[in-house]
């Protein structure tokens, strides 16, 4: 299967599939959440925090900041609203709703379709996508995927996006692999050796064969282009209408996922107050990816927390542009800002 043909369909299906183990899962209604002990009787500024999918430990710190009041401190009621990436790219690039985690390619995307959204906090530190294998399968550098299988969940998303660098990165194309549409059954079909390898996040196909005593080798994408990977998106009307509420999220945010990664056991169980199903006989497997995923949030040694820099930016405009994601090269300095971090 060639994506290249289908390319037209990028716009209308990103998705964001930060839950690596929540396959064939639809939208549903936004998470309410309480307010703070000793808060009940301040006014708060209630906002909708658009993420993906559904309720999952992956989203912990924002679980965290709400249970231990971090937002509530900065006078925001937060809700958490479940679906798809793509949707909420068009809902705050239309100032219908204020805020949205979002990856930087989804950025640069929605600049090019002229929605005026801008990242303001980076969350995930890394692109959270790689290429994966059995270690039996020799896969150790983007060049051994020539010639072989490649499950993918379709030409759409993070997915798509690191598949494209890495390949690149080999000097190879689309024509040089056998790219199969495999949906979100990336961990089974790598196990049952359907395909060579996948294309999944860092956090799900690898943990869950880990799970099954099965080795892997990755390829990441960071180390061959560098991405601005998933953080805080809001719109140019809210950085010029309100920029203490953008100060205010962004603040909370860092603080809730910092305090997460200070003390991860006392943040994995509020997170399963949150999500309930992830306990029981799911806690170990829901374990081990809170595990893998605190290393994404984790900055690296000398970089300011939400920081994201100007050659990133420019890195990621160009590569969506000569992969043919869009269509214009987007101005960097336009997608994003550093201002609003403490």
């Amino acid at each position: 299967m060639n994506f290249s043909k289908t390319l037209s369909l990028y716009g209308l299906l990103v998705i964001t599939v930060i839950v690596g183990l929540l396959s064939g899962c639809t939208p549903i209604a936004p998470q309410s959440v309480t307010t703070a002990p000793g808060e009940e009787n301040r006014t708060l500024t209630p906002i909708t925090l658009g993420v993906g999918y559904i309720p999952n430990i992956q989203f912990t710190p924002f679980y965290v900041g709400i249970e231990k009041g971090f937002y509530a401190e900065e006078g925001l009621e937060i809700t958490l609203d479940y679906g798809f990436e793509n949707d909420y790219l068009k809902l705050v690039g239309v100032n219908e709703l204020q805020f949205m985690i979002g990856s930087g390619d989804q950025v640069v995307l929605g600049r090019a379709q002229g929605l005026p959204v801008r990242y303001v906090m980076n969350w995930y530190t890394r692109y959270p996508v790689v290429v994966f294998a059995k270690a039996s399968a020799g896969i150790l550098t983007p060049a051994d995927l020539a010639g072989k299988t490649i499950g993918i969940p379709g030409p759409f998303g993070a997915n798509y996006v690191a598949f494209r660098g890495i390949l690149e990165a080999a000097g190879l194309t689309e024509n040089d692999v056998t790219a199969e549409s495999i949906g979100f059954t990336q961990a089974a079909a790598v196990s049952a050796d359907t395909v060579d390898a996948a294309v999944d996040y860092g956090v799900n196909g690898p943990v869950v064969l880990a799970q099954e005593g099965i080795a892997t080798t990755q390829l990441t994408l960071d180390d061959h282009l560098q991405l601005p990977a998933n953080g805080l998106v809001t719109n140019e009307t809210t950085i010029a209408e309100d920029p203490a509420l953008v100060q205010k999220m962004v603040r909370a945010t860092l603080r809730a996922t910092q305090y997460t990664l200070d003390n991860p056991d006392e943040a994995f169980a509020i997170a399963l107050q949150f999500v309930p199903e992830a306990g029981g006989e799911n806690e170990g497997a829901n374990r081990a990816v809170f595990d893998a995923v605190l290393t994404y949030w984790t900055p690296a040694e000398g970089q300011q927390p939400g920081a994201t820099d100007l050659a990133a930016w420019q890195s990621s405009a160009e590569f969506m542009q000569r992969i043919g994601l869009v269509d214009t090269l987007v101005p960097a300095e336009e997608l994003f800002t550093n201002d609003f971090l403490p």
